[in-house]
């Protein structure tokens, strides 16, 4: 991590309870303790969940942050659906990781993928015990795996990337694996056939072996934006080993594709051949219906604008997909359905004013289900496909998130999590959804939150410039007394079609319960822009992208100060990414708050539409490219009200994110400098977009909330590395001497 800095800073003790982890019972009220920083890092997630063909098990990953080592490692558990059996840790491999988990067709074998003994290979393991089976020896990792519906056999991609093919691997006999495809270019994505007969895989149409071998001889300049060959769909049988080309043209490359449960047609999503198309954008993907046995590749949509993944019914009949309304780039997405035989694209929830996509298929082909957050909650709802009516099926004050349905054992598994309780997998039937007495809780991957002392929310509600009622979450300071004007910190969530919701805060972007067991109130507007309050809400800034929304942050803030929450001396504010821009523009109209964290924020729209990885969603909002609005760029830069600036600020940015690239907080950094307003600028080496070392996520956080105390709570000092080297030391010798379990554990 690099620091960059022009004010003089000195030494200064992290606060104490930085590294205090409290010894005392879960669930003892009278023990509770203010959330830490190390709580946060210390937080796991559950991931993967995938319900056993026979709907006994679920099987999940927990990732487990090791602080010490700076990273977070994943391990496998298995708990029973209907909750007869509490989770049951299946790997135990220290500062390794499992992933990928999936169910054999017995319903007792699992299959994942583990670094534990290098490069990530297949093992296989019972569910009633014993060792893991090493299933796979590839020199250079397993990169994918997947098991046959009829039981017989796994097979999984290998090699290097630019080498890549298929091996089988039985699951009857105990025997070396044996390579099925010998494509001429590598193997990208490819699935079963349902009926186990053959493997279909997409694969680039000529192999660049000269670029490789230029490579390999040191030649590693790098050609920015260069011409590739498009990929297309091929399929291999099992029984002779014999190839077949499904797709070919010229104008456009298969990017996803999905196989019907009859086996009798492929749906994809194609991506265009031109050059210098920005697949990230994605504005020029098109649905396709291959049917297997005439070879005739139907086409669905002719637009411009990114569809989702299709899926079949399980009835094989009709295909749905979602895609943003009347196939208008920006508006809410809908849910399009067509019968696979040929026939009208139909659109559902034409007038539901909120989104609809990554939706499943009930077992009898009638209904489709999907989550949506409303508001700061989210649900989960289902549409009729043959009436087009909708139901809102759950009504918990929370956040409901994927995986969704699964139509072969008709459960749900989700993940759910509300301001109490951190996320957590669940199971409940199609018919039971609606009672949350009736849901199962299959995880519990962070039962110490029970002894932290948490913050209370409350959804609040304002009236902006325009009229408009606004929403958003305040969360109230732990030590809490009726009438006490609290220091705020205001965050702002990034999207910037993004919402704060009434989900659980242990992540190193809010840490909303350090700050409130430190005595911060933390307000989370959901200003214009904002997702989950219907489309004109959120695309009213498109063309005015900061006015408005600012206005309602303000209004906001005003409201609670009016109330007697904030203290008006007292003002903070941070933001990531989206987040970041709002700080920034923040910065530059209003002298009202004391401390500002901007992350990984725009400061200049022009440079940044060449800097950044996607273009389409900046034309929408600034409504063209900059050569063609010049002026409106212009106008909607913080930088060019930099001058305004006098709120001490600190920016944070990873090195390598190409979404809001470093040279734009360099910007911000610089000016700052020359015009004398105080500002410290972190550097996160190697890091994307988002912060994934835990090490930095730590600094991260530590840095910021200092810069908070210093500047509003009047701190003499701002940040040193003292307490945070500390936490690294070498654990006691009894601590050393616990025993390491091992997978029969």
């Amino acid at each position: 991590m690099r620091v960059k800095t022009n004010t003089r800073s000195g030494i200064v003790s992290v606060c104490a309870w930085l590294v205090a982890i409290a010894a005392v019972a879960p669930g003892t009220a009278q023990q509770k303790r203010a959330m830490t920083f190390i709580d946060v890092i210390e937080m796991r997630s559950v991931g993967a969940g995938k319900i056993s063909p026979d709907g006994k098990y679920v099987v999940y990953t927990v990732s487990i942050p090791q602080w010490k080592v700076g990273k977070n490692f994943t391990d496998v558990f298995v708990a029973a659906t209907d909750g007869s059996v509490p989770p049951r840790q299946m790997t135990f491999t220290k500062e390794k990781n499992e992933t990928q988990p999936q169910w054999a067709r017995d319903s007792r074998t699992i299959g994942f993928l583990s670094d534990r003994e290098g490069p990530n290979q297949l093992y296989l393991m019972r569910i009633d015990g014993g060792e893991a089976r090493k299933a796979s020896d590839a020199k250079d990792g397993v990169d994918a795996f997947a098991f046959s519906r009829d039981g017989k056999w796994a097979a999984y991609s290998a090699g290097k990337t630019e080498e890549r093919q298929i091996w089988l691997t039985s699951l009857e006999r105990e025997e070396a694996p044996v390579q099925l495809t010998k494509h001429s270019t590598p193997v990208g994505i490819w699935a079963w056939s349902p009926d186990s007969s053959r493997i279909f895989f997409l694969t680039p149409d000529r192999e660049e072996k000269d670029d490789q071998k230029r490579k390999e001889k040191k030649f590693d300049v790098r050609v920015v934006d260069p011409e590739r060959p498009p990929t297309h769909l091929w399929s291999i049988s099992l029984a002779d080993k014999s190839e077949k080309r499904w797709t070919s043209s010229n104008a456009y490359g298969v990017e996803q594709f999905v196989v019907s449960p009859d086996a009798a047609y492929v749906a994809f999503r194609s991506v265009s051949s031109e050059r210098h198309a920005n697949a990230l954008d994605q504005v020029d993907s098109e649905i396709y219906a291959l049917n297997l046995a005439t070879g005739e590749a139907r086409r669905i949509t002719n637009n411009k604008v990114p569809e989702g993944l299709p899926r079949f019914s399980p009835d094989s009949k009709w295909l749905v997909f979602s895609a943003p309304d009347e196939f208008t780039y920006g508006r809410n997405e809908k849910l399009y359905v067509t019968p696979i035989a040929g026939g009208a694209l139909r659109k559902l929830l034409p007038d539901w004013d909120h989104n609809a996509q990554s939706a499943a298929w009930s077992a009898d082909s009638k209904t489709l289900y999907f989550t949506q957050g409303i508001g700061v909650d989210a649900h989960v709802f289902g549409v009729s496909l043959a009436d087009g009516k909708l139901a809102q099926l759950t009504h918990e004050r929370g956040v409901i998130g994927g995986p969704g349905f699964d139509y072969e054992t008709g459960l749900f598994v989700f993940s759910f999590t509300d301001p109490a309780a951190p996320s957590d997998y669940y199971i409940a039937r199609a018919e039971t959804v609606s009672q949350r007495s009736r849901w199962v809780r299959v995880s519990r991957a962070n039962p110490q939150v029970e002894s932290l002392k948490l913050a209370e929310y409350e959804t609040v509600h304002w009236k902006s410039t325009d009229g408009q009622m606004v929403e958003g979450i305040l969360a109230y300071p732990t030590n809490y007394e009726k009438g006490k004007p609290y220091p705020l910190i205001v965050q702002l969530h990034g999207g910037p079609a993004g919402a704060y919701m009434n989900g659980f805060s242990g992540g190193h972007g809010t840490y909303v319960n350090v700050f409130a067991g430190s005595g911060y109130a933390v307000f989370q507007p959901n200003y214009r822009g904002s997702e989950d309050y219907g489309e004109k809400f959120r695309v009213q800034i498109a063309g005015d992208y900061f006015r408005q929304g600012f206005d309602d942050i303000m209004t906001g803030v005003d409201a609670l100060i009016a109330r007697g929450m904030a203290d008006p001396a007292k003002l903070g504010m941070m933001g990531w990414s989206a987040g970041g821009h709002w700080s920034n523009w923040t910065l530059t109209h209003t002298d009202r708050f004391k401390a500002i964290s901007s992350g990984a924020g725009a400061m200049n729209w022009i440079s940044m539409y060449a800097e950044t990885d996607i273009q389409a969603n900046r034309e929408f909002y600034f409504k063209g490219q900059p050569w063609n609005n010049w002026e409106h760029y212009v106008e909607v830069s913080p930088l060019r009200y930099i001058k305004n600036a006098k709120t001490p600020t600190l920016i944070h940015v990873g090195e390598a994110d190409q979404r809001v690239p470093k040279p734009q907080s360099d910007e911000l950094h610089m000016a700052l400098k020359k015009l004398g307003v105080p500002v410290e600028y972190i550097v996160y080496p190697a890091m994307p977009h988002g912060l994934t070392e835990p090490r930095y996520q730590m600094v991260k956080m530590v840095a910021e909330f200092n810069w908070f105390e210093k500047w509003i709570q009047g701190k003499p000092d701002w940040f040193d590395w003292k307490q945070l080297l500390a936490t690294l030391e070498e654990p006691k010798e009894e601590e050393k001497k616990q025993p390491e379990k091992t997978d029969q554990d």
